[in-house]
Order: C-alpha cells, then structure tokens, then sequence
C-alpha cells in the first residue's frame, strides 16, 4: 500500500519527536532539549485542535532537520494550519532590515502570507479577522535584545488578538546569549516606538514564552487568552551552542550566534555616524568610521572590560554607511563570554568612541534615545561620562525590572 506524503508524514510524527539522528555521544550530551515546536508535536498538536490556525513565524522556524513547521503542519492532517503572518524581513525572510514582503501567497504551501510589520492594534486585528483563524501560533527565534523587533511583533500580535477575540499560542526557543540575568537601561514609556513598546531591559534575559507572559501580565489592558509551549532541557545559563539546534539567521544581519552575543552593546551605534559593520560578514562585531585608526581599539582595550579584547580593524562595507569606502575601526573578540557584558561594553565603546574620534556624532534623530529608551546614555556621554558613571545611572530601574521579570521565569 503505498502511502501519501501528508500520511506518511502524519504517521511518523506520531511515533517520534522531530528529530535526525546524530552520533551517541553527542546525542546523549544533547538527549533532554525540546523545543517548544517539538512538544507541540509531541503531543499530536493537541493544544489546536478543533481549532483554525494561523502562525507567525520567519526561517527561524524549522524543526532539528531544518524543515519549515509551515511545511511540516500544512502536511499533517492534524492541523488546520489556515494562514501565515509575517514579520520584519518576511516570512521567507527576502527582505533587508526596515522592510517586508507584503500580501501574497505562499508558493510552497499555497497558503494566504499576511503582513504584519509595522501594524498594531485595530489594524492587526482586522487582519487576523479576516484571515479567519481561531488561534494565533508564534514561532520565532529572538536574541535577546529589547530593540530586535521580533518581541515587539508577539506584543502586537497578542493585543490584536485579544481585541479580534483570538487566542495566542507561544512555541518557545532558546534565549542564545542565556537567561542568566537582565541588564541594561529599562525603557521610558515616552520613548515607546517598534523597537521597544513597553519598559523592558536592553538585555532582557528571558525567552520568548517568559516575555509573552510577562506582557500579558504587566503590559495588556486586558490579558489575551494565551498558552505556552515550553521547552524541556533549556537551562538557563546555557549559550546557543548547548542546544544542538541548527541556526538560522533570525535577520539579514544577525549571521551567527556571535552576532547575537554582541548585538544588545553594539546595536547602539546604530544610533550614531559610525558603521554598526552592516554590509560586512560581521556586523555588529565591526565597528568603525572614516578617520578612525588604531586608537580606539588601543584605549578599549585599556579599560579591561571582562570577557573581551578589541582588535584594530579596517574593511569597507559593501552596504550602508559608508558603502564601498574602507574604513578604521575594531573588531570584538569575546574570549570569555560568561564574564562578558554586552550593554556595558557597548557603552565603553561609545564613550571611548568619542574621545579618541573628533567625527563622533548622534545620528539626527536622537535615534540612539529609542534604542537605550531615554536620554540617559547620550547626555551623560556628552557631558563627559565614563563608562561606569553612564552604567550606574540606569541601576535602579533595572533592579525594578528584574523584581517583575523574576515573576514570569520559567527555567531554572
């Protein structure tokens, strides 16, 4: 009897977790993680049935063998998988930072890929009406930073659907650079825009599901129905390479989980007239300036922050700023990442960044107040600050924030 592929697919699932076979030791060291995706499924799905479902996801969403859970759902007659939303970047994730890939369907699947970047509240739940769906599905992999967009997509999302009359179901994922610990400045809610709603660390140190609960609990005027999919085997102070899952570039700039380590610091220089290292194969890793030279790197290095040297550095990005033009700056090397704390290297390299280059300027628009979410940051480094002077001014609120986020943790 020869059987389809939807069939067969639905048979196998039932029998085994999505997984591919890997050698004894390293399959024994790596025996107990789950996914959020993989318990799902584990259950047969359970959590959506009877139910028409729609997923927000991008790439990031593939089981072990990097199979997409749209695919891997959409041939499973288990689900009623009915739609697709898609955030930054796409669903397919085609497009550069800022963008999307709009309404269109999917050809893989032939199903309907809604939009959802850049809307939020009436307007996302008119989509999510129209879409038809019962059940809102996340599924995406973060990094860890408050101003990477992801989290901010599953805050919209679960405020649209409680106004549509949905309901919200999380698949959770590692945090890549671990749930040890927030740090950083909380943002000002006067300081709200996409990349960060609501007063939340720099580095938040939690996961997808935490935040998703946290949200409902703290931040929604009316909580969303909502369930989470955890995972089984994460522990906290894991980085992303103890989970033997495959990575996929969550974004266009986002490569590797070295990038991820880096971004909550670095990503604050997108805030200024130097290059954050986009159009480089290490962006966020390099950072740099027409003019600048071996200075910078010398006086990094002579703060002797944890975890951390700086590496004089010269490359010429092939996109934004200063396209085509080589350029001086330093390459981050963390050779200690347990010790290493990115916000406040971030920092170092601003203050320092400043001093050693007569070219440093804030971009315009103060674009650096939304990322740190105040003005803390860029008037302290202006009037003269150190690195320490800057970083104890945020303390308090962030002591405030870790007492609520310790509320919502769900690892150990």
């Amino acid at each position: 009897m020869r059987l389809s592929r939807r069939a067969f697919l639905a048979a196998t699932t039932a029998a085994t977790p999505l997984t591919t076979a890997r050698p004894a030791s390293l399959a024994a060291r790596h025996r107990q993680l789950r996914t959020g995706f993989e318990n799902l499924a584990a259950t047969g799905y359970a959590p959506l049935k009877n139910q028409s479902v729609g997923i927000v996801t991008n790439p990031t969403g593939v089981t072990r063998d990097v199979r997409h859970i749209v695919d891997v759902m959409h041939e499973d007659p288990r689900v009623n998988l009915t739609a697709v939303f898609g955030p930054e970047h796409g669903f397919r994730g085609t497009v550069q930072a800022g963008g999307s890939e709009g309404r269109y369907d999917d050809p893989a699947t032939g199903l309907p890929v809604y939009d959802t970047y850049l809307k939020s509240g009436g307007e996302l739940a008119d989509i999510f009406t129209a879409s038809g769906v019962d059940t809102v599905v996340l599924d995406i992999q973060d990094v860890g930073a408050r101003f990477y967009t992801y989290i901010w997509t599953l805050y919209d999302c679960m405020e649209a659907a409680q106004l549509a009359g949905k309901r919200v179901v999380v698949l959770d994922r590692p945090n890549p650079v671990t749930g040890r610990s927030a740090q950083g400045p909380v943002l000002h809610k006067e300081f709200a825009t996409f990349v960060g709603r609501r007063p939340v660390s720099q580095a938040h140190g939690m996961t997808v599901a935490e935040l998703a609960r946290l949200f409902n609990g703290e931040f929604l005027t009316t909580p969303v129905p909502l369930e989470t999919v955890l995972m089984t085997g994460w522990k906290r102070s894991e980085f992303y390479d103890a989970s033997a899952l495959p990575w996929v570039p969550p974004s266009p700039n986002m490569p590797t989980p070295d990038t991820a380590l880096v971004y909550s610091g670095t990503c604050m220089f997108e805030g200024t007239n130097l290059s954050e290292g986009r159009g480089t194969t290490r962006p966020f890793e390099l950072l740099g300036a027409d003019g600048i030279d071996g200075r910078w790197a010398t006086a990094a290095n002579e703060l002797a922050l944890p975890g951390v040297h700086f590496r004089e550095a010269y490359f010429a990005p092939t996109f934004s700023k200063f396209q085509g033009r080589t350029i001086g700056g330093v390459q981050i090397h963390v050779h200690d990442r347990a010790a290493y704390d990115p916000v406040r290297t971030g920092v170092a390299l601003l203050v320092t960044a400043k001093k050693v280059w007569s070219g440093f300027a804030w971009r315009s628009d103060t674009w650096i107040d939304k990322l740190t979410g105040s003005t803390h940051v860029r008037t302290a480094i202006d009037a003269g600050a150190g690195t320490d002077e800057v970083v104890a001014g945020w303390q308090d609120e962030l002591a405030a924030f870790r007492r609520t986020r310790s509320k919502y943790l769900l690892y150990t």
